[in-house]
């Protein structure tokens, strides 16, 4: 049988269209260079360069010396320690949260939007204010003190004990970011059909059954980006390290992370290039990271 080849008309005025998409895509273009892509350009530039700021900023180029001191370097190793101990029991404990959260919600409980409003007051309320709240709370005298006291417990220095200040961080972190990931759950367990269930139902499946084998599959993809999101979150933790220990780090560099490490680099110590050397050591580690969660659960199906 002879193949029959269907002939389109050609298009006239093809360049003009794809200047008329160009001319479209110039703002996003013109926006990622400025503020993306010449940013990273200059972080490499920083990272292989000794930067004098003092009295007109001067370059020396030094090569790869500002990495090979990340080696050497043991407030790096802590710095390093800490935020994957903080990553490695925030991400999960808020993801857990928020599935929990969103599940209760979408059962169909009373006042479900006052619910969800009051649930997402902690995402909308400033950081900084948040952590001074908890500051107040974990103080020696302050309302967790006070209520321990009350029934009889003993006080404790929540805050300058190098065991125990990141882990008041955790909590604290926990609690507020949660909701923000509830609200994706949520719109993603609105998005499974009903009729998933209904069937379920018919087949004698009761709850723990659909959430196993339906609810936790549909919502794969919604997981992913949850835990990327919360990973890149929360190895950027810097606001609430920077206030709770004044921007030393401390108690005995028990909440120093990595990116108060790059803010301490550049404001106190004035080292430019090793800071843009510890800026890359920690997107290196977020990417791959990101790059095994994709490939171990979150990634597109084809």
């Amino acid at each position: 049988m002879q193949q029959l080849t269907r002939q389109y008309p050609k298009t006239k005025g093809r360049p003009t269209e794809n200047l008329a998409g160009y001319l479209f895509l110039a703002p996003t273009i013109l926006v990622l260079g400025i503020f993306v892509i010449l940013p990273i350009l200059y972080a490499v530039f920083l990272s292989l360069q000794k930067v004098q700021l003092l009295g007109g900023i001067e370059y020396e180029f030094v090569g790869f010396r500002n990495f090979s001191q990340l080696v050497e370097d043991e407030r790096v190793w802590i710095a390093l320690k800490n935020t994957a101990e903080y990553v490695m029991i925030v991400v999960p404990s808020q993801t857990i949260l928020a599935l929990f959260l969103a599940v209760t919600l979408n059962s169909g409980i009373r006042g479900k939007s006052w619910w969800r409003v009051l649930f997402f007051l902690p995402t909308v309320t400033s950081s900084a204010v948040l952590t001074l709240i908890f500051m107040w709370i974990y103080n020696t005298n302050g309302l967790l003190n006070d209520f321990l006291s009350a029934v009889g417990f003993p006080t404790y220095n929540w805050l300058g004990d190098p065991n125990v200040a990141l882990k008041a961080i955790m909590i604290m972190n926990i609690w507020s970011t949660a909701p923000f990931f509830m609200v994706i759950y949520l719109a993603g367990l609105q998005d499974i059909p009903k009729s998933l269930y209904e069937a379920a139902e018919l087949d004698g499946a009761n709850g723990w059954h659909k959430f196993i084998h339906i609810t936790l599959p549909m919502l794969n993809p919604v997981t992913f980006f949850v835990v990327a999101m919360g990973i890149i979150g929360t190895f950027q933790l810097f606001d609430q390290s920077y206030i709770f220990s004044k921007g030393t780090g401390g108690p005995n560099n028990a909440t120093l992370t990595v990116v108060l490490l790059i803010y301490q680099a550049v404001f106190r110590n004035l080292q430019m290039g090793y800071a843009a050397a510890i800026a890359f050591l920690l997107a290196a580690v977020i990417i791959t990271i990101t790059l095994i969660q994709r490939r171990l659960f979150g990634g597109e199906k084809n």
